[in-house]
């Protein structure tokens, strides 16, 4: 990873999380030296960016900052409506709504000359199966899975049976034009995958989950990567 891409996700770590992290939890996820975060966190220092440390506390970021704006290549402009176009198809209504408002800021943003590349550029996302509509509301479970808010689940298996769980949500998966709830389980003590089509009911419980959700997610990815095939 290069230097200025290991900078900006560590930004973008110490944004996902108010309490603070400690240099030695920053250097493992980012898989470097404690020596070499020194220096990174320096830089960001000297660069303005208003990352606190406190000794035998950790880091953090100061409310209110908030990434410079970017000048994107066509190739990025491109790549960003492709996938907000991709979205827009296969995601929930709330989430396809803003990937479409999305492309319509970019238009109205973007230099004229560029335009053509939202409008009709070389890419497009085709579909041809049709998407099974949800039982409950996709933002609730966005946020949930943004503020690590514990769910309580009524979850129907592929033999009919429905089942009572309380799930840490990590991530919405997209497999085939289907959508994957991916979680720790605490009925079974494992990571699981629901089929969001087979969630009958959905409740966003009032207290969050143990642990920070990058670290669980690391996890589900060791684990993930173990059981398939080579």
């Amino acid at each position: 990873m290069r230097r200025t891409e290991r900078l900006f996700q560590i930004i973008q770590i110490l944004r996902s999380t108010r309490s603070p992290i400690t240099g030695k939890e920053l250097a493992d996820e980012l898989e470097i030296s404690l020596s070499t975060l020194y220096r990174d966190m320096a830089e960001l220092i000297a660069q303005r960016v208003p990352v606190r440390g406190e000794a035998g506390m950790g880091y953090v970021l100061e409310d209110g900052y908030d990434m410079p704006p970017l000048m994107l290549t066509a190739d990025e402009l491109e790549a960003a409506a492709l996938g907000a176009a991709w979205v827009a198809a296969e995601a929930d209504p709330s989430l396809a709504r803003a990937a479409r408002d999305l492309v319509a800021k970019l238009s109205d943003t973007i230099p004229k000359e560029l335009r053509p590349i939202i409008l009709d550029g070389s890419a497009k996302a085709i579909q041809t199966k049709v998407i099974v509509a949800e039982r409950f509301d996709s933002a609730l479970l966005r946020h949930a899975i943004r503020e690590r808010y514990r769910l309580q689940i009524a979850y129907k298996d592929r033999d009919g049976q429905l089942t009572d769980r309380i799930v840490w949500p990590l991530l919405i998966a997209f497999l085939d034009r289907t959508r994957y709830l991916v979680g720790w389980c605490e009925s079974r003590k494992d990571y699981r995958h629901f089929k969001t089509e087979r969630i009958e009911e959905l409740k966003v419980l009032g207290d969050k989950y143990p642990g920070r959700r990058i670290a669980l997610l690391k996890g589900w990815e060791e684990v993930t990567s173990k059981s398939m095939p080579q």
